[in-house]
């Protein structure tokens, strides 16, 4: 009984891939179209990867026939899906923004908006690297946001664009704090000041107002004596405008000591 069902299984396999074989080679597109739209929905339906892959192939050789065409709408939608479901973004983000250009009216345009921003969204690299990406995904989200404000996509929307937004922001800070810690100072405070100015609600502004500080501070004490009493009091300044909007901040602790040493250094400057 046991061979005979793997004989079956077998049969069955080398049937399937023969049909698709046949219909790659043939020169009907309507035999194309129907094995597509099978091997597309089954893929979906039973998530095999190998299916949509085939199902790609097949509607690769028959696009261009059906564009203008009542199909053409179905094929290009299912087409862009594909990739996306494969995670082969890239391509899904170019093939979905294809299809709301191509049918801007079509009851799937704002699924298909919002998959081709989410699509960058996955391209989104580590925020280390550059992040030509992760501006383009924001920048359509933000779109898909003005388009469709009411849509079923609109809070996933507003969540990852504020995910990508925070790795911009980390980005930022972090090369700010570079310039800190090879104890660039001038650079470092100019960073700083820009990152604070750029991203009033960032989770990372108690640093920057706390690094910006120190490394004006770190800058006087390491300048030349008739600097030093002019700088000390722009520290001091940074100092208060740390304590101004973070009064119990973590970092209240530090910035305490540092000030400590300003102060005294000033009145010994005086004496």
């Amino acid at each position: 009984m046991k061979k005979i069902l793997y004989i079956l299984l077998v049969t069955i396999v080398f049937s399937a891939c023969s049909e698709y074989q046949k219909a790659l080679k043939n020169d009907d597109v309507k035999i194309k179209y129907d094995l597509a739209s099978k091997l597309y929905e089954e893929g979906i339906q039973e998530n095999k990867k190998s299916k949509l892959k085939k199902a790609i192939q097949l509607y690769e050789q028959i696009l261009p026939q059906y564009r203008g065409k009542p199909q053409g709408e179905k094929i290009s939608y299912e087409y862009a899906n594909a990739f996306y479901e494969l995670g082969a973004y890239y391509d899904s983000s170019y093939q979905f923004e294809r299809f709301s250009k191509a049918y801007p009216q079509s009851e799937k345009a704002e699924e298909a908006f919002f998959k081709s921003a989410k699509s960058d969204y996955h391209i989104s690299p580590r925020y280390t690297l550059d992040q030509t990406e992760t501006n383009k995904a924001i920048g359509k989200f933000q779109e898909y946001i003005t388009l469709y404000p009411d849509g079923e996509n609109i809070g996933e929307a507003n969540q990852l664009s504020a995910e990508l937004r925070e790795k911009l922001e980390l980005k930022e800070y972090e090369i700010a704090k570079l310039y800190h810690h090879r104890e660039e100072y001038k650079p470092a405070i100019e960073a700083f000041n820009n990152f604070i100015e750029a991203n009033p609600g960032s989770k990372y502004r108690e640093k920057a107002y706390f690094y910006k500080m120190e490394s004006a501070y770190l800058l006087a004490i390491n300048s030349y004596a008739y600097l030093v009493p002019e700088r000390l009091e722009t520290a001091k300044v940074y100092y208060e405008n740390y304590k101004k909007y973070f009064p119990s901040g973590e970092l209240n602790e530090d910035a305490n000591i540092i000030i400590q040493d300003i102060n005294t250094r000033l009145e010994n400057n005086n004496s």
